[in-house]
């Protein structure tokens, strides 16, 4: 008999990987080791997705790639979507879908145990409602016009020369290594002008397909929730994300550190935008016990203004809470500031203090998840 498969499915502008940067390398590398001391002996499978398009094309490609990757010859399966992809993963899921890929999707949710999701926005984001903007169209029709003409293929090739060299320089003045060193060595090296380079196929996804913008918002997340179903014989569970409102410490080394205070002025705005609850689409009030969980393993209370940095925490919760993890939305999927390198190792420096040893205990609640125990 195979082994169970514990899918991974990313989020929104989610991939598998791009260059040599991987969205779900710490996951599958801990999340494994954790299933293994418990004796599971699964397969985990990280998961292509497209990563703007509309959740019903997202689900279908889910359902595709599950197929293609043996999910109806094994005995089990296991789902965990980070972000939107805990969306495909619901929809993929419900009792009764309709469509062309009904049947096959009621084959794969017979033989599904668990469903996890991580920093999902299950009741929206308003973060969304800012790309639904004019400025934000603007942003992601920019990025298409870069990717799909000569003259903006070669401008990034060229950008990603100059910043590669600015990441380098900075090693040679003795900074400490930090996310742009790591673009320049995962990716920006790695970028050719070659129409067929994975990042311009990438980034034509995200021209062909923009659904998922405005489905994200808490309007359009409120119809989904109407329509999408939990399958009664899944056992759904989620882990929760919060940081607290971000304050400058004003400490000389990160003002004078251009990296860290550009990435730190972009969560600030991020945080801002995700903290602005809809007056009509509220998201819902945790029971009292919840209430003190998310209080006590964030250390501050949870309000519907808390948020990861993208998705509001009270909008996470679905199903049972299997861990709270005071991080945000990146730090739960391994991008996270290691104390050894300093603030300049995190691509969003939310000050939430997420650790190595934090990551390990929220993906630990995971495998316990999948192997039934609690």
């Amino acid at each position: 008999m195979t082994a169970p498969l514990v899918f991974l499915v990313p989020g929104f502008f989610g991939f598998t990987t791009v260059g040599a940067v991987s969205y779900f390398a710490d996951v599958e590398r801990t999340l494994g080791a954790a299933l293994r001391r418990r004796g599971v002996k699964a397969r985990i499978v990280c998961c292509n997705t497209r990563p703007t398009a509309s959740i019903p094309r997202r689900a279908a490609g889910l359902l595709g790639e599950v197929r293609r990757r043996g999910a109806l010859r094994a005995p089990a399966l296991h789902f965990i979507g980070h972000s939107t992809g805990g969306l495909d993963m619901r929809l993929l899921l419900t009792p009764g879908l309709r469509g062309p890929s009904g049947a096959a999707a009621a084959q794969v949710a017979a033989l599904t145990r668990t469903a996890t999701s991580v920093a999902t926005p299950h009741h929206g984001t308003p973060l969304a409602n800012h790309f639904s903007t004019v400025q934000g169209q603007t942003l992601l029709m920019v990025l298409s016009a870069l990717a799909t003409s000569g003259q903006g293929r070669g401008a990034i090739v060229a950008a990603a020369r100059a910043i590669a060299l600015a990441a380098r320089l900075d090693d040679w003045l003795g900074r400490s290594q930090g996310p742009l060193d790591r673009l320049a060595k995962g990716l920006l090296d790695r970028l050719r002008f070659d129409r067929d380079d994975p990042v311009w196929r990438y980034l034509d996804e995200i021209q062909n397909d923009q659904g998922a913008v405005l489905q994200l918002t808490p309007e359009g997340i409120d119809l989904f929730d109407a329509a999408v179903a939990d399958h009664p014989d899944i056992a759904y569970g989620c882990v929760v994300a919060g940081v607290p409102p971000p304050r400058e410490d004003l400490k000389l080394s990160g003002l004078l550190d251009p990296e860290y205070v550009s990435l730190r002025a972009l969560f600030r705005l991020l945080h801002g935008l995700t903290g602005r609850p809809h007056r009509h689409y509220p998201y819902p009030v945790p029971a009292q016990a919840t209430q003190r969980l998310l209080d006590g393993a964030l250390g501050f209370s949870a309000t519907p203004a808390t948020s990861d940095g993208i998705v509001p925490t009270l909008s996470q919760l679905h199903g049972r809470v299997l861990h709270v993890a005071r991080a945000d939305h990146l730090d739960v999927v391994g991008h996270y500031t290691l104390a050894a390198e300093g603030h300049t190792a995190d691509w969003l420096p939310s000050g939430a203090g997420y650790t190595p040893q934090a990551f390990e205990a929220t993906w630990d609640a995971v495998a316990a998840a999948i192997a039934g125990e609690g």
